[in-house]
């Protein structure tokens, strides 16, 4: 099969659709169940290279969760510590490693992976179809799944959730188009190879990566090269916890990363982790609540006759002098930009979510100023000399 129709394109006024081998060849995917669309393939293709090429760079088997063309998470497999395996919602599981990389990939940002498109770089396997099923998602891509896994899957979302299998022998071609507005762009597709090489030009007074900032820029890096533009990623013990996607400012998304980097962190504090839920509370309105418990407003939002809903008893707040402090012993980041920072601002700002390690392009007028200020806080900076752009 050569061709797919799809439902529709972006939306539903979008018609006819489809994908399809301009060459004549063969589809790279089967459709094992449901019946993906546009968006869906979008988020599958982009998701799988980017589990693919972390792999690759890694050695580790490695999951995505994708929305909207971008990561809200991306990681490796690794053991989850106890504190993780409860704000990810997986503390009543087994975890396989391909199982325990979706879980941090979808964990990262649990708000923006809801009704994700997840991709895994190995066989999905009974496990990581069990934390699936559990949790709001629009599909998922694989090289393969296990009997087991497939039947749990054709039971999501009343028969209809989307399954598929991607051909792991499968080589894009050199060149790639698209068209807008119905004009042809053509250029040479991305295959640049991400690796530790690109780590060698430390311009910092510390030149010290440790071998797990080695591994999370590797991780922030691919993650960025999957992103939409201009894209900044924060990457922790083998997982990206904060995407900041699509901005038109770099600071922007420095921020948006850093708060969400944040949210991730202070999930884990004490009282966030004490909150007494009502047992009858699904997971989604969890993490909705969490965040609304982590803001400034929260006594405002969860007012008498509100909290009620979610909780057994009214939950003191987390002050703003105690997220302070507690986000003061946040450290070990590591963070990736797509392309140069033109300000020490965007350093300043990373510093206050636990950065230490960075990669960027390098290539600024303002270079001497950023490189200054990561020699003010002792941080280790290559510049990478490539930009990772993604449109």
């Amino acid at each position: 099969m050569n061709e797919l129709e799809l439902k529709y394109g972006c939306n539903p006024n979008q018609k006819p659709s489809k994908i399809f081998m301009e060459d004549g060849s063969e589809l790279p995917v089967t459709v094992l169940n449901g019946r993906p669309g546009y968006i869906n393939f979008l988020d599958a293709f982009n998701s799988w290279q980017l589990v693919k090429e972390l792999k690759e760079a890694t050695g580790l088997p490695a999951a995505a969760s994708f929305k909207h063309v971008s990561p809200a998470g991306a990681a490796v497999a690794a053991e989850l510590s106890d504190t993780l395996k409860k704000i990810y919602f997986v503390d009543d599981l087994e975890l396989s490693p391909i199982a325990s990389a979706y879980a941090r990939a979808r964990g990262a940002d649990r708000m923006s992976s809801y009704g994700d498109w997840a991709a895994l770089s190995d066989t999905c396997d009974k496990e990581t179809a069990l934390l699936l099923k559990r949790e709001v998602s629009d599909g998922i891509i694989a090289p393969d799944y296990t009997e087991e896994a497939l039947e749990i899957l054709k039971t999501k979302r009343k028969g209809t959730y989307n399954i598929v299998k991607i051909n792991t022998d499968y080589v894009p071609a050199a060149i790639e188009h698209k068209q807008v507005y119905g004009i042809t762009f053509e250029q040479g597709r991305n295959d640049l190879k991400i690796d530790e090489d690109m780590l060698g030009n430390i311009v910092t007074e510390n030149k010290a990566f440790t071998a797990e900032a080695k591994r999370d820029l590797m991780i922030a890096l691919i993650t960025l090269k999957y992103t939409q533009s201009n894209s900044v990623c924060y990457a922790k013990d083998g997982q990206a916890i904060g995407v900041g996607a699509g901005q038109q400012s770099r600071i922007h998304c420095t921020r948006l990363a850093g708060n969400k980097a944040d949210i991730w962190y202070l999930r884990q504090n004490p009282k966030v982790l004490a909150l007494p839920f009502r047992e009858d509370i699904r997971r989604p309105d969890r993490d909705n609540t969490i965040d609304v418990y982590i803001s400034d407003d929260y006594e405002d939002v969860l007012a008498d006759g509100v909290w009620e809903q979610f909780f057994t008893v009214k939950p003191e707040p987390l002050t703003r002098e105690e997220k302070k402090q507690w986000l003061s012993t946040f450290s070990g980041v590591s963070l990736g930009s797509d392309a140069f920072f033109p300000f020490g601002d965007n350093i300043e700002r990373a510093k206050r979510s636990g950065v230490e390690f960075i990669a960027q392009p390098g290539g600024s007028i303002r270079d001497d100023n950023v490189i200054d200020t990561c020699n003010k806080y002792g941080m280790t900076m290559a510049f990478t000399g490539i930009r990772l752009f993604h449109h």
